[in-house]
């Protein structure tokens, strides 16, 4: 490179440094060592905005050491100057509140110490330019994730809920290991850059397998259906490490499909396999988060249903908003761990309003027309100023309709005051209007760097037809609800839902869960 390294790349090493300093004094009150935490995540922030900045004064850049399938790269892009920010920012914020919460700990060195060392590596992640530098990034994030989940290790269940992450987290390091190995084979480079360039001339049938390997990987990275019970036990863990989840960890497994979108795009049946996973893990994870009522419980289950319905978006081949989601989830999410706390006394201070108002079925119907209506306006009045949408962004915005119907359909019921239905109605107006703002800005920041939505075919229409009325489906049952909630088959129903179907406790017999913890 003629230029100096982006900034961004030293942000790792600054966080490392401390982390070495914590790791020499592990126990209780170590001195200055949480201030000087708090200025190497700081120290990253700026260095990432320095990143930023010299994108946009020279463009992208990449920074390569040796050659072959090991080459070590860093790549300075949109995409990897938008995660680098994201992470050190949302990091900062928990190393600092992770200063007053461990205060006092046994071991608060120790925790400074991994909380650095995991975001230095989070860092690498994203910003990884080659293969071998993405597969040692994900080998990193999973260790010291692991041992951030065992900062209890007298806890049964932190220890369970390890197991569970190492052996999800562990699957996708060893798929992507073979992964990369496919891929080098079939391009003969190990350069992230020139494998997606390369990929637009067509897919030999390794790439393809490498692909659908990829697409597991995802899946794996993101809790997604059916191996999401990991992410709903790490309450068990300190707050901050349930909040530092969302400083690209579980996000890794979308990173990974919008690193690689032009890679993943060339194969409709990855496409399909995005759109049908993330789908249901969407519609899953959001109906078993209404039945749960821990706080920290409901948001983890609520980050699967997130984490579903951005795999849905790149399933689409709507990549800069599925990259959008990415940010605007992680901030959100992390600032309701960290304020988890007062959620409780939150709650129990705000007056009660009297008897909610239950919209029925005339009402229900009446909230979806509109919302139709009002979509449908918005949408061509966009179309008129920013040009056509694809038939995928219509879809998904299609999906949000169904918010805005249940929104609109409480200020359409009979018993609403006039107040909450203006508030409805305009809340509802403020949602599409953002759908479609936030998506041209999305395109505007990034759509230069990932590939173009795809020119919907007969599969992809099938596939758009199914998730809209999934989600519609689920949409009403969910508006109509307080109709039937006191229906016996109702209440085992939710039963059901709130032990997740049970599928965790099958993946507890698996790894033997229950049996380690009834030993110890």
């Amino acid at each position: 490179m003629d230029t100096l390294p982006p900034f961004s790349f030293l942000a790792p090493l600054a966080m490392l440094a401390v982390a070495l300093l914590a790791f020499v004094r592990p126990g209780r009150r170590p001195g200055a060592l949480p201030r000087l935490a708090e200025a190497a995540a700081a120290l990253g922030v700026l260095l990432a905005v320095g990143g930023v900045v010299q994108l946009l004064t020279t463009g992208p850049a990449t920074l390569a050491l040796g050659t072959g399938p090991v080459v070590l790269a860093l790549r300075l892009d949109a995409v990897s100057a938008t995660m680098a920010l994201l992470v050190a920012f949302v990091g900062w914020v928990v190393v600092r509140y992770s200063g007053r919460y461990l205060d006092g700990e046994a071991r608060e060195g120790a925790f400074h110490g991994l909380m650095l060392a995991t975001l230095a590596a989070v860092l690498v992640l994203v910003q990884s330019g080659s293969l071998a530098v993405l597969v040692a990034a994900f080998l990193a994030v999973g260790i010291g994730m692991r041992q951030l989940l065992l900062f209890y290790p007298d806890r049964p269940e932190a220890r369970r809920a390890a197991a569970k992450f190492t052996l999800v987290w562990g699957a996708g390091d060893a798929l992507l290991i073979v992964a990369a190995i496919l891929l080098w084979s079939a391009f003969g480079t190990a350069d992230i850059a020139a494998i997606t360039t390369a990929a637009a001339g067509g897919l030999p049938v390794s790439a393809r397998v490498a692909v659908g390997l990829l697409i597991l990987i995802a899946a794996l990275k993101t809790a997604s259906f059916p191996l999401h019970g990991w992410l709903t036990e790490v309450m068990e863990a300190p707050t901050p490490v349930s909040a530092l989840l969302h400083a690209g960890i579980i996000n890794a497994g979308g990173f990974l499909m919008i690193r690689l979108a032009a890679l993943v795009q060339e194969s409709s049946g990855a496409m399909a396999a995005l759109v049908m996973v993330g789908g249901f893990t969407a519609l899953f994870g959001a109906v078993v988060m209404l039945t749960q009522s821990a706080v920290k419980t409901a948001l983890a289950w609520s980050t699967v249903a997130q984490m579903g319905f951005m795999l849905l978006q790149c399933g689409l081949g709507l990549w800069a908003l599925a990259l959008l989601h990415i940010v605007a989830h992680s901030m959100y999410k992390a600032h309701a761990f960290l304020s988890s706390g007062g959620a409780v006394q939150a709650v129990a201070g705000i007056r009660r309003p009297g008897a909610v108002a239950v919209p029925g079925p005339g009402a229900v119907a009446r909230a979806f027309g509109l919302a139709i209506v009002l979509y449908t306006v918005v949408a061509v009045l966009f179309t008129l100023v920013t040009g056509p949408k694809s038939a995928q962004a219509l879809a998904l915005g299609a999906i949000l309709v169904f918010g805005v119907a249940y929104l609109v359909a409480q200020g359409l019921a009979d018993a609403a005051p006039k107040a909450l239905t203006r508030r409805t109605a305009l809340a509802s107006l403020a949602a599409t209007l953002a759908y479609f703002g936030f998506q041209a800005i999305a395109q505007a920041l990034w759509g230069h760097d990932l590939p173009a939505t795809p020119v919907a075919g007969p599969l992809e229409w099938a596939l758009i037809v199914v998730a809209v009325l999934s989600f519609g489906l689920v949409a009403v049952a969910q508006a109509l609800f307080p109709l039937w909630a006191h229906h016996p088959a109702a209440a085992g129903l939710r039963v059901h839902l709130a032990n997740g179907l049970y599928l965790n406790a099958v993946l507890d017999r698996l790894i033997g869960g229950f049996r380690r913890a009834a030993g110890q």
